[in-house]
């Protein structure tokens, strides 16, 4: 399998170029759903120890079925499958430019939860124009043991999260095992007391906010992924689901800037337009660099040649 590692303001991507499973055509989403049914051993083998670790998302470079498209991408990481991925986008615009594949300007991408089109804006610099994001609760309460009563919103921003000014301690990486630790009960809580996205869907992605470090930036994120990994990149469909929520709000307008700061001080600027259906589309801008083009190799006789854990 050749693939190309790439990180995004500190968040990695593994790009599969060739050698992924055969998943025909057809819709993404069906095409997602053979991904998980059929070849899930694939994705453990692609991403999981002792070739990949908990971080590291991947994406499988696809054929579009819609002609307008530049490529399709089924992102996933060391547990299961995402719906979109905003850093793992980047990453993938950076490392097609990167074989010459793409140029600047704009590009079509399809994935399993909508069209999404990134501009390319430098050798190391693109802006996803995300699918449309919106606010499905506002404050809800949720009662957790050891830290009380907590009051977050739940938003769709191409992936569900739970988004709170909750903050246990302050948002610094020393503080990350905590940080963790308090948005994994956060996680099982809501799961305990029957809170989900529309339709039932479960809220994978814990959202923390606080104060920023920089004053460019308008607030610190941390962001718990699916399958106890934190973001180190500000998120991209993390910062789309605030944007959602701010826009409910009316705390920020259609074109205002805001500019997202994680927890390991990297950035994304953002901003929004207003949706066709309610919500917003929003502008996600950041930098992808690329880190390594290598073989993975698979030995049949390899006790963990389909990977270790990861469901």
């Amino acid at each position: 399998m050749r693939v190309i590692d790439s990180h995004t303001e500190g968040e990695p991507t593994r790009l599969i170029i060739d050698g992924g499973p055969p998943l025909g055509r057809g819709p993404l989403a069906e095409r997602r759903q053979l991904f998980a049914d059929t070849f899930d051993h694939v994705r453990r083998f692609a991403v999981n120890e002792p070739r990949g670790y908990d971080a590291l998302v991947g994406a499988l470079l696809c054929e579009p079925e819609d002609p307008t498209c530049t490529a399709g991408l089924i992102f996933f990481n060391n547990v299961g499958y995402l719906g979109m991925c905003g850093h793992a986008m980047i990453g993938a615009a950076v490392t097609l430019a990167h074989l010459g594949r793409i140029g600047l300007g704009a590009h079509r991408f399809e994935t399993p939860v909508g069209i999404v089109s990134v501009e390319l804006t430098g050798r190391n610099e693109a802006a996803v124009e995300n699918v449309e994001s919106y606010r499905h609760l506002k404050a809800v309460r949720v009662e957790i043991d050891g830290l009380g009563i907590v009051i977050g919103d739940v938003a769709w921003g191409g992936n569900w999260f739970f988004l709170t000014e909750f903050a246990p301690c302050p948002l610094v990486i020393g503080n990350i095992p905590t940080l963790t630790q308090a948005a994994q009960a956060i996680q099982y809580a809501l799961k305990a007391q029957g809170v989900t996205g529309a339709g039932g869907a479960e809220i994978d992605h814990i959202e923390i906010f606080g104060a920023p470090r920089s004053p460019e930036a308008a607030s610190r994120n941390f962001v718990l992924c699916p399958g106890g990994a934190y973001d180190r990149s500000p998120c991209g469909t993390g910062t789309s689901a605030k944007l959602a929520c701010l826009a409910a709000d009316g705390k920020l307008g259609p074109g205002e800037r805001w500019i997202q700061e994680s927890i390991i001080g990297s950035r994304f600027e953002a901003h929004y337009r207003p949706g066709e259906r309610g919500g917003i589309i929003p502008r996600i801008g950041g930098r992808a660099f690329i880190c390594s083009e290598t073989n993975l190799w698979q030995d049949p006789a390899d006790p963990f040649r389909h990977g270790i854990g990861g469901g």
